[in-house]
């Protein structure tokens, strides 16, 4: 998977070094613009060679040199001396988890560091200080330590009752904690990191109100998320459940599209996510020892397909979760619930990509008709005049790879989505 992936960002960066604007954006895009997105985002581009080279490197000597079942025997010394059990799996776990989240971040700080604090300041997006990434670092760290434990005894007692049906209850407790999630993760989480104030009284707030009102959306209250205290990125999205459904603005969306026509098509985009039902799924796995959690856009036949390939997972677990050859193979003398994912999930990483990239394929479409709604409704014009000043903004990618965009994006290129546009029919209908 790094060789092909490789292969893919090879690809990329010969594109990204590209001087020609595409035609589609020249007399749009001034070249000065298209400069500063060059330079932006192959220095974004060698960092990522870079990481992934150490990542493939770590992760290499971890299965070599047997870290694993050696962090997880050192796990259990570490609950006997805090006094507890230490025949007790879940402490065990727990113990182990904590540590692989303590080695993560010292693996991942150096790039976080130079992604803030050169790439970005040296483009004029980061608003960072160091004590306020240390602030996001630790909070992130408080919401997996808070999360996380519940959710990992609960799988490993199911595991460890389940008997013959552990599929079926591992894929049911997993639909229910998809279903938590959903409702309490968009309301609680979010405003960790962010400060929402109510958007004031105007006739931008006036025109979302109007467009919310005539969907039918149970829009409770409208937000300015505090962006630019971190970013200049801009976004907008929904976030709530049943009846109480909010919208959030970033600042920095509001100030790049000074026409509110276009701050109202952002939204009517949106709209057209939950109108044509691209709920949010959640969904948890764990990954090298890491508890994650993921939401991707879906429908009712993702909904389906996702629920489906779940199961069919759990199923697959439950043929290799008693293999001693499996255990002895990666140096572990015991079969632990939680070593028991992590190192079937090693197994099945192709799968995995397989999966996620047939699942861009998917939100490529759901992207293309949020666009055709907007276009619907008349805001086509708007809504292209966005799209192109958040792609001057964020200094997004402008000259793209095809292979390495549909195998990585979860969205459709700038490029793409102007072209359905200015369709007389969009692709997407």
């Amino acid at each position: 998977m790094y060789i092909f992936e490789t292969y893919l960002h090879l690809r990329q960066h010969a594109a990204l070094k590209l001087r020609t604007l595409p035609k589609t954006l020249v007399g749009v895009i001034s070249q000065e613009t298209f400069e500063k997105y060059r330079a932006y985002n192959i220095d974004k581009s060698n960092l990522r060679f870079v990481k992934q080279f150490v990542t493939i490197i770590i992760d290499s000597a971890t299965l070599l040199f047997g870290v694993l079942p050696r962090l997880w025997k050192k796990s259990g010394d570490i609950v006997e001396s805090t006094g507890l059990d230490a025949e007790n799996e879940i402490y065990q776990t727990l113990a182990f988890l904590a540590c692989v989240m303590y080695w993560s971040q010292i693996t991942n700080l150096p790039f976080s560091l130079y992604s803030t604090f050169v790439i970005e300041e040296r483009h004029g997006f980061n608003k960072q200080t160091f004590w306020l990434f240390i602030r996001d670092m630790l909070k992130g760290m408080t919401v997996a330590i808070v999360l996380g434990p519940p959710i990992v005894a609960a799988i490993i007692l199911i595991v460890q009752k389940s008997g013959p049906y552990l599929a079926i209850y591992l894929w049911g407790f997993i639909f229910v904690l998809s279903l938590f999630m959903m409702t309490i993760y968009p309301v609680l989480v979010p405003p960790l990191y962010n400060k929402l104030t109510p958007l004031p009284q105007g006739e931008l707030r006036t025109k979302i109100e109007t467009l919310a009102s005539s969907q039918n959306f149970p829009s409770k209250k409208l937000f300015v998320v505090d962006g630019s205290t971190w970013s200049t990125h801009s976004n907008a999205y929904l976030f709530g459940f049943s009846k109480n459904k909010c919208i959030a603005l970033f600042d920095t969306l509001i100030q790049q599209c000074t026409n509110e026509e276009e701050i109202v098509a952002v939204i009517a985009h949106e709209l057209g996510h939950w109108k044509l039902n691209h709920k949010i799924y959640s969904s948890v796995g764990v990954q090298a020892g890491r508890v994650q959690m993921g939401f991707v856009s879906s429908h009712w036949k993702l909904d389906l397909m996702v629920n489906i390939l779940i199961l069919l997972l759990f199923g697959g677990y439950t043929l290799v979760k008693n293999s001693n050859d499996l255990f002895t193979s990666f140096g572990f003398d015991t079969q632990p619930v939680l070593i028991e994912f992590i190192l079937f999930q090693y197994t099945i990483i192709p799968v995995q990509h397989l999966v996620s990239f047939d699942l861009n394929l998917v939100t490529h479409a759901f992207e293309f008709q949020a666009d055709a709604f907007a276009k619907k409704l008349g805001y086509a014009k708007p809504l292209r005049d966005a799209l192109v000043k958040m792609q001057v903004g964020n200094l997004s990618e402008m000259n793209t790879d095809p292979w390495y965009s549909v195998y990585h994006y979860s969205h459709p290129t700038l490029l793409e989505r102007l072209a359905a546009l200015d369709e007389p029919h969009n692709k997407a209908d």
